[in-house]
C-alpha cells in the first residue's frame, strides 16, 4: 500500500508538470516578457552582485566559522549574554557592513551555527541590509526628508524589537541554548583579538568599498569615495595579503602567485576592475583550497556556504524576476507595476499591508528601492506604504526567505517574515497619519 501511494505522488507530479509544459502561454506579449526580465535580472544580479558581494561574504561567513570560536560568538551575541550588549552588537554590526538583504545571509549563517541567540541573530539579519547609512542619506534627500528620518528610525527600533520579539516567541529554544552556554569551554586563543579583528576588518573593507554605490551628485565626499573605490578595495586587498603571510602562516610566494594575475590585470584594464577582481577571487581561492591547515578549513567553510546558498539565491531570483520584472523596467512581469501603483494609493491597512508584501518579496538591491519608490510615488503611491515598502523591502525578499528557512527552519522564517510585514504595515499608517 505505501509503495502504490509512492506511485501516486509521483504520477501526479509527473501529470502536474506535463499540464503546466501543455500550457504554457508562450506567445504571449506578458508571458514572453516575464520570462525575458526574469533572466535579465538573473543576468544583472551575477553581474553585479555575486562576484562583488556574495563570495566576500562567503569568505567572511567562512573565517567566521573556523578562526572566531563558538565561545566567543555566545559571548557577545549568544542567549545568556546581556541584551543591551548582545542587541547593540548586532545592529551595530549591521550599520557598519550595510549589504543588500542576500548578501548579509552567509554572514547571518555564520554567527547562527555558532551559537549566537536567536534574538541578536535575527537582529543582525534584518540591521544588514535595512541600516544603511548612503541608503539612508539617499531616500532622504530623493524622497524627502521626512521619509529619510522615518526610514532611519524605523530601522533601527525594528532590528531590536523583531530580535527581542523572535526571543520571546522561541524563548524555550532560547533557554536550551543558555544552559548549553553554562558547560561551554573556554575557547583557544590562537593570535590575538586585534589580530583577528584587523583581519576582517580588511575583508568587510573589500565588501563595503567594492560595492560602494555612484551618488546621485557627482560631488561631496560620496563621489569623492567612489572616484576612488578600487584604489581604496586593492588597499585593503594588499592589507588581506600582508596579516594572511605574516599572521596566518601563509605561504609568500603562494600569495604572490595568486596576486601577481591580478595585479598585472589592473594594469593592462584600468577600467575593467572587474577583470582584477575576479583574477584576485580565483588566486585567493586556489592558494586556500590548497593549503592543508586552517586557511585550507576556511576554503571548504566558504564553499560549503556557497553551496547552500548560491542555488536557492539564483531561483529565487528568477521567480522574483518573472513576477515582478527587473529593477530596470516599467511594466514587465507577471504581476504589472501599474496594478502595484493602484493597491497602494492612500493609507489605508490594505495599502500599506500590501505594500509590505510587495516589498518582502520583491527582490532590491541596494539603493535600487529609491528609484523604484519615486515612480510609484509618482504615479499615486500613498507617502505611509511607501515607508511600509522601504522598511520590508531591502530586508526581505523572496530569494532572502529561501535560504533563511533552510538556516533555520521553516517556523522561525515564517514568524520572522510575518513580524517584518506586520511592523512595516502598522509604521506606515503610523507615518501616513503624521506625514
Amino acid at each position: 500500500m505505501v509503495e502504490w501511494k509512492q506511485e501516486w505522488k509521483k504520477l501526479a507530479l509527473l501529470t502536474g508538470a506535463f499540464l503546466i509544459c501543455f500550457y504554457l502561454p508562450i506567445g504571449r506579449e506578458r508571458f514572453d516578457t516575464a520570462v525575458l526580465e526574469a533572466l535579465h535580472l538573473v543576468k544583472w544580479y551575477a553581474q553585479e552582485h555575486v562576484l562583488l558581494c556574495l563570495i566576500p561574504a562567503f569568505f567572511i561567513a567562512g573565517a567566521i566559522a573556523v578562526f572566531v570560536s563558538q565561545a566567543s560568538v555566545m559571548k557577545y551575541l549568544g542567549p545568556r549574554t546581556h541584551k543591551l550588549l548582545a542587541y547593540g552588537v548586532a545592529s551595530v554590526s549591521g550599520t557598519i557592513l550595510a549589504v543588500c538583504s542576500c548578501t548579509v545571509l552567509p554572514l547571518f549563517a555564520g554567527v547562527y551555527r555558532m551559537g549566537a541567540g536567536l534574538g541578536p541573530a535575527t537582529a543582525f539579519l534584518y540591521s544588514g541590509p535595512a541600516i544603511n547609512v548612503l541608503a539612508i542619506a539617499l531616500t532622504a534627500r530623493v524622497l524627502g526628508v521626512k521619509l529619510g528620518i522615518a526610514r532611519a528610525v524605523g530601522a533601527i527600533v525594528f532590528s531590536v524589537v523583531i530580535g527581542l520579539l523572535m526571543h520571546l516567541i522561541f524563548r524555550k529554544e532560547e533557554a536550551e541554548k543558555a544552559a548549553a552556554q553554562v558547560a561551554m569551554p573556554e575557547a583557544e586563543v590562537t593570535r590575538p583579538l586585534w589580530q583577528n579583528a584587523l583581519y576582517f576588518f580588511t575583508m568587510v573593507g573589500i565588501l563595503v568599498f567594492a560595492n560602494w554605490a555612484k551618488p546621485v551628485q557627482d560631488t561631496g565626499l560620496w563621489h569623492a569615495i567612489y572616484a576612488a573605490k578600487w584604489v581604496v578595495t586593492a588597499l585593503f586587498s594588499i592589507a588581506l595579503a600582508v596579516i594572511l603571510v605574516v599572521w596566518f602562516e601563509m605561504k609568500w610566494w603562494k600569495m604572490l602567485l595568486a596576486a601577481l594575475p591580478a595585479g598585472i590585470l589592473a594594469l593592462l584594464f584600468p577600467q575593467a576592475p572587474m577583470i582584477a577582481f575576479a583574477a584576485g577571487v580565483i588566486g585567493l581561492s586556489t592558494i586556500t583550497s590548497t593549503s592543508h591547515d586552517n586557511n585550507g578549513e576556511w576554503f571548504s567553510s566558504a564553499w560549503g556556504f556557497a553551496k547552500q546558498i548560491m542555488p536557492l539565491l539564483l531561483a529565487g531570483v528568477l521567480v522574483a524576476g518573472l513576477l515582478l520584472g527587473s529593477p530596470s523596467s516599467t511594466d514587465g512581469g507577471l504581476i504589472p507595476s501599474r496594478w502595484v501603483a493602484r493597491l497602494v494609493g492612500g493609507n489605508s491597512l490594505w495599502a500599506n499591508l500590501f505594500a509590505s508584501v510587495v516589498g518582502a518579496f520583491m527582490y532590491f538591491a541596494t539603493l535600487t528601492e529609491v528609484p523604484i519608490l519615486q515612480g510609484l510615488i509618482s504615479n499615486g503611491m500613498g507617502r505611509g506604504p511607501a515607508l511600509a515598502l522601504l522598511l520590508a523591502g531591502p530586508a526581505l525578499s523572496l530569494p532572502n526567505m529561501l535560504v533563511i528557512r533552510s538556516v533555520m527552519g521553516t517556523k522561525k522564517t515564517v514568524v520572522f517574515v510575518l513580524l517584518v510585514i506586520i511592523m512595516a504595515t502598522i509604521s506606515g499608517i503610523v507615518f501616513g497619519w503624521i506625514a
